[in-house]
């Protein structure tokens, strides 16, 4: 129940500003209470006696009291900015300018600082599925390095560059991707895609002037999703099969060719050799003959009784055997002459036996005689004799 409610007694005396004594003593003085404690602390008094003295704070104590606040808030006012860091000033949340590292002062409550690191490198990284070309899933990460050189656009131009840069990094990443087949995401190609990844990574994000650059790239392997793992592998697998069978190829092929090459080289050469000699021996016929053919038509018959000698003699000087034809006879006689010569230590090939046909005689007893058949000497059947 309320203090100024009365009960169901009647009891309406019950303010609590009341003494016990019944006395009406009031609310309490709020002069009364802030001079007591600037009492304590020496800045002020009553001045008079009596319940009708005035109090206040005298102007000296107000005075100290500015100077200690304007000390301490020119002391807040001094800040450090590392070696590694450029200061921002902000002036009522307005750009005002750059301060480099070292100790700097600031009006408290009007400029603040904020600290940029522009010297150590940052590094953020994107991975995921993404879809190639030839439509197919691998998992790609890659790391980005970069770092901030123009503090004032970092802060400004866009909001957070720091998650502004990793979401374009990720879009350029899927889209090179995309635009690649798995096979070179995999294997031989993931150079080719690291420098297409980093040039469409500088071209998206140089509009923005978010005052970040980037450093470098590094495309990590990549690798098919967990659930085709095994297939992947197996590709791969023929994939240098494949590879190595094309370089032991081409390993036997440079082995081969030279070798190819030189024999065609030979047999040219052999070719042209046999050309010219047969030229050469057609040439020479044709001059014998045309030396002959005038000896020809002065002498017919002994021309051709000195080329029939000369060509049985061309013909038996590649034989050793001899055949001796009797003349009226049906008997021929084979002479083993390489026997013979081999008996006498004489080279067969050395001798140029002819064809010689033997007269019969009744003294000779079918003898021949031995002048005729080592000079090579015969009679000709039905012709004169040499």
């Amino acid at each position: 129940m309320a203090w100024n409610q009365p009960g169901n007694g009647g009891d309406k005396d019950r303010d609590p500003w009341k003494n016990q004594g019944g006395n009406d003593q009031g609310p309490p003085d709020l002069d009364e209470a802030l001079r007591k404690l600037f009492a304590k602390f020496g800045f002020g008094g009553k001045k008079g006696g009596g319940s009708g003295g005035s109090s206040g704070i005298p102007a000296k104590g107000v005075g100290l009291i500015a100077i200690i606040a304007l000390i301490v808030w020119f002391i807040a006012g001094f800040y450090t900015v590392k070696e590694a860091d450029r200061g921002v000033v902000l002036r009522f949340g307005n750009f005002h300018t750059l301060v480099e590292s070292g100790l700097h002062w600031r009006p408290v409550f009007i400029d603040t600082v904020e600290h940029v690191d522009v010297n150590n490198i940052r590094s953020d990284s994107t991975e995921g599925f993404m879809l190639t070309q030839d439509e197919n899933v691998v998992v790609v990460q890659l790391d980005v390095q970069y770092r901030v050189v123009d503090p004032r656009n970092y802060l400004f131009n866009v909001v957070n560059a720091d998650a502004v840069l990793s979401k374009a990094t990720d879009s350029a990443l899927r889209y090179v991707v995309g635009h690649t087949t798995m096979d070179e995401v995999l294997t031989r190609g993931r150079e080719d895609v690291r420098a297409r990844t980093l040039e469409l990574l500088e071209r998206t994000v140089m509009p923005y002037e978010m005052g970040l650059q980037i450093v470098d790239i590094n495309l990590l392997p990549a690798r098919p999703p967990e659930a085709v793992k095994d297939a992947f592998d197996d590709a791969i697998s023929a994939q240098e099969d494949e590879e190595r069978f094309i370089r032991e190829a081409e390993a036997y092929a440079r082995e081969v060719e030279p070798l190819a090459r030189g024999q065609v080289r030979r047999m040219l050469q052999e070719a042209q050799a046999y050309k010219e000699q047969i030229i050469l021996e057609a040439q020479g016929e044709v001059a014998r003959f045309n030396e002959l053919l005038p000896e020809y038509k002065q002498a017919p018959q002994v021309t051709r009784e000195r080329i029939y000698l000369d060509t049985l003699q061309d013909l038996y000087s590649k034989t050793p055997k001899v055949l001796v034809d009797v003349e009226g006879s049906n008997n021929m006689m084979y002479l083993p002459l390489d026997k013979i010569l081999e008996k006498q230590g004489r080279n067969v090939t050395s001798f140029s036996p002819s064809r010689v046909p033997l007269e019969s005689s009744s003294n000779s007893n079918n003898s021949m005689n031995s002048n005729e058949v080592g000079t090579g000497r015969s009679s000709n059947r039905g012709g004169g004799r040499d």
